[in-house]
This record gives C-alpha cells, structure tokens and sequence, in this order.
C-alpha cells in the first residue's frame, strides 16, 4: 500500500473520533457549571456518604448531580476541590486541621472556616459522627502479648504492621504517632481493603482502622488505646466551595438538613452492608435517607437483608455498556493522539541520531513514571480531573512504542532500495513516502498494537481520578475488598485487550495479502 493511501485511511479514520472527543470534552466544560459535582476518596465511607449528599441534593434539582467516586486520597480529592473539578465532598476535621491546613489537632471549627475562606472553601453540616484513626490488631495476639494500648505496642517491636500508604505519609500519621510513642517498627505499605485479608491470615500482625470500619468487629479485632491522646478528633463534614450557595440554594438547602443526621452505629452498619453484604453504595444511601425521619440509628439498619450480588450480576450488571464505552474511547482517542504525534517525530528525528537519542531517551523516561504519580502531577498542572488528565497520561505512555518501532520500521530498509529510489531521481521526501515508510509499516502498524495494549491496562488507573473505564470497578472492589468486582472490572478489560489483538491480526493478514498482490 502506498504511504499517501494509508495517510488519508488513518486520517479518515482519527480525524472523527478526535474531532468528537473534543466536542465532547467542550461540552462537558459547559455543563460543569450547571451541574453539581460531589466527589469522594477511595473507601467504602466515602462512597456512601457521596451518594448520601448526591441523593438529598437531587431532590432540590432538576438535573441530578454528578458524583465523581473514589477520586484517591486527600491531596487527590482536595485538589480537585481547589481547581473546580467538584464542588464538595465529605472530610474529617482532623485531616482539615493537620493535612490540609497543615495546623493544630486542637484547631477549632471557626478558625478551620477563617483559613479555609481565603481559600474559597468552606465547612459545611457536620455529619454526626467521629470517624477517627487508630491501630488494631487480633483479639487472641493482643490478648496473649498482654497489648491494650499503643504504649504497650512500643515494647514489642518484632510485630509486623501493614499501614495505608496514606497513612504512612500523612502528618497525623505514623511518623508522627511513632514520635509520640517510641515506636520502632518498620511498617510496609498496604491498601486498606487488602489489609483486613492481611490481617486476618496472619500475614501482619497490626494494622491502621477507621474506627467506623465494619471489618473491626466481624474479625474480631481488637483497637489499642491511643493512651496519650495523639489523634484528634475526625467529624465527618461537607467540604464545599464557597459558589455553591449561590448556584444552588436549594440544594444547599437540602444538604443542609443532614446535620447531624448519622451517628457512629448508622455509619458502622451502612459501611456493613457495603462490605460484608455487597449492597450497593446507591442502595444503601436511598435506603437510609428513606427512612431517615425514623432516626439515624434506625435508617442504617433498612434492608439490612438484602441480598447479596453474585458474580455474574456484577459482571454483566448495567453499568457494563457505560464502562466499556468510556474505556474504549480513552484507549482509542489516546492511542490516535499519540500515533499523530509520534510517528511524524520519530520520522523526522530518524536521521538524526543524537537527537533521536535524546527524543526516545526522554518518552522512555515517561515510561518510568508511577501512573498514579503521572495522573496527580496532571491534576496539578491541567487544574482539572476526569477525562483530560487521564487522557493526555494515556496518550504520554502511549508515544514510546509507536516512535521506536517507527526509528526501527525505518532502519530495517535495505539501503540498496534506499539508493535504487535515488537512483530513479526521486527526491528525499518521494522515497521516504514511496519507499521507506510502506516498507516499514509492519513495523509501525505493531508499535500501534503495542501502545493500544499498554492503553487497555493503564486506561483501567483512570478511573482514580474519575474517568470511569473497567477501572471504576477494580477501584470499587479495592476500597471493598471485593474480589469478585475486581474481577468483574479486570476480565472486560482482558476481554477489550484479546479482540484489539484480534483485529491487529486481522490487519496485519490484510497487509501481507495485500503486499503479496502488489508483489
């Protein structure tokens, strides 16, 4: 196939989809404003309390709110708070104080209001419940190695413990807990839904709770005593933008009437069903504001029974359709992003070994960088979550494969065709374009095919940040431990990965087809 005929194929084919991507993208800013956007960390409370605020807001609007799940951690959360991405979302009044505001323990909800105003932020309802940190481990260990409290932890410096990375780094975390007790231990670093399995095997021997977790009591866990008072107190508030009031009074309004609305045995029993009952996050939220005017106690134990989802109802259940739409168009936008942005780099740095040196040695550096790390440090440069961030990350990982095979497609033509074109009077341009590139476009069509599978895995990291994909449920089942949604998020991803093989296999046989006719 001739190089102009395979242009105009490849340009008849991206130009649509990236000119609907951006319309898409465009009209999404558009309705940002219109629309209220309530977000949530990366465990199961979050979750819940997001749909809670999500489901009384939405009886104040006349479009119902957006809610952006399991965006990460703090800085991720709050920074998209900062940028407009959201408009609210529940926090702790310790992680305030220490971690946003980097103040006191004992700072008070009015100085919080003072500092956060000049931020444009501000506190809103206090939920009615203290979710705060501490440290736990097995009944029958603690019991035998006499450890009630976290002075008696100090002095047994042999146990393991698997902290949250979060926690780990955090001020009111364990380099400041470890100060204040004189603990030497060397914790590792585990998630905190695989660290209840870690637990419980006996894999570790203590790890870090929130004290409304519902796993403390089914695994019998016991929480040491923060004897010397180190944590402070983590009231469960809304964190908002300070415009929300004004763009939406009456959802405020609604919001508003929460207050003090969940004490800790509603939260516990909510977070139960999510975790031990597989309800979902939705459900348990309708149920609870249904029966809300009964009390908070009471609303939290409404459908306790009810059943829970098998594997195949979380697989195949209704988001799947939405997923993979989202999933696809990220792999495929940023995959034709980078193809249009590498390909003619790689040509044009081809002659150029120093250059081209340069130019692969710093995409290869991209390659090196944690995703998680390349998605915060986008949020922090494009002031913005959700598809954006997550596509120009997808599309950075993506130029390494398609520009070296594009340098190594170009290299493998014998010199002797190189010089027959010259020899034919053709110009540089006219062999590159008749010559070389139809050549090497075997070469270049598997640099393609590499970069979509790299796309198909690392596009499943984008729904950290909100931009849904097979990842929403992988992100889902990690915050509930849930092995059977991880599954339901990971096979559709292996499943897009084997017929985007197929396909470059059905090309490929086209190609040899069509390069044995011309031949």
């Amino acid at each position: 196939m001739h190089w102009p005929c395979l242009r105009r194929r490849v340009g008849t084919l991206l130009a649509p989809l990236l000119l609907t991507l951006l319309a898409a993208l465009h009209a999404s800013d558009a309705m940002a404003a219109e629309t209220l956007r309530i977000g949530s960390k990366r465990f199961t409370e979050s979750y819940i309390l997001a749909e809670v605020l999500a489901q009384k807001a939405a009886t104040a609007l006349a479009e119902p709110p957006q809610v952006r799940q399991g965006l990460g951690n703090t800085a991720i959360v709050y920074e998209a708070l900062r940028s407009g991405a959201i408009d609210l979302y529940v926090e702790y009044t310790g992680t305030i104080a220490l971690e946003i505001l980097k103040g006191q323990p004992q700072m008070s909800r009015q100085d919080m209001q003072s500092a956060l105003a000049a931020l444009g932020l501000g506190l809103g309802p206090a939920m009615g419940f203290n979710d705060g940190y501490a440290l736990a481990m097995r009944e029958a260990k603690a019991q035998r190695l006499g450890i009630q409290t976290l002075s008696d932890l100090a002095r047994h410096p042999g146990l393991k413990l698997g902290l949250s990375n979060e926690f780990i780094g955090r001020a009111d975390g364990w380099n400041g807990l470890s100060e204040r007790y004189g603990l030497k231990q060397k914790p590792t670093g585990l998630d905190h839904g695989l660290a209840y399995d870690a637990i419980a095997a006996g894999q570790i021997d203590v790890m870090d709770i929130y004290t409304t977790d519902a796993k403390i009591d089914h695994l019998g866990l016991r929480v040491l005593r923060d004897n010397l008072g180190f944590f402070p107190r983590y009231d469960a508030v809304v964190l908002y933008r300070l415009d929300v009031a004004q763009r939406f009074p009456k959802a405020w309004a609604a919001i508003t009437e929460l207050e003090g609305r969940i004490d800790e045995p509603a939260m516990i029993a909510m977070n139960a069903r999510a975790e031990l009952n597989s309800v979902a996050f939705d459900v348990i939220a309708k149920d609870f504001l249904a029966s809300a005017r009964a009390g908070p106690s009471a609303a939290a134990g409404t459908g306790a029974a009810a059943q829970e989802r098998g594997f195949a109802d979380k697989l195949f259940g209704p988001d799947l359709v939405r997923l993979a739409r989202q999933h696809l168009l990220l792999v495929v936008a940023s995959v034709g992003l980078a193809t249009l942005i590498a390909l003619p780099l790689g040509i044009a740095v081809f002659r150029m070994p120093r250059v081209r040196a340069l130019v692969l040695g710093l995409t290869g550096l991209l390659q090196t960088i944690p995703s998680l790390a390349m998605l915060a440090i986008l949020i922090w440069l494009l002031r913005s979550i959700g598809t954006v961030p997550a596509l120009v990350a997808l599309t950075l990982y993506a130029l390494l494969p398609i520009m070296r095979n594009t340098v190594t497609g170009l290299a493998e033509v014998p010199n002797g065709l190189r010089d027959a074109g010259t020899a034919l009077g053709m110009t540089r341009s006219q062999s590159l374009r008749l010559v070389q590139l139809p050549l090497a476009l075997p070469t270049l069509v598997a640099g393609v095919r590499t970069a979509t599978t790299i796309a198909i895995g690392t596009a499943t990291i984008a729904a950290f940040i909100g931009a849904g994909g097979f990842g929403e449920r992988i992100v889902t089942g990690l915050a509930l431990n849930d092995t059977q949604l991880l599954l339901a998020g990971a096979l559709p991803a292996a499943v897009l990965a084997l017929l985007s093989e197929a396909l470059f296999e059905a090309v490929e046989w086209w190609m040899r087809r069509r390069s044995g006719r011309t031949d």
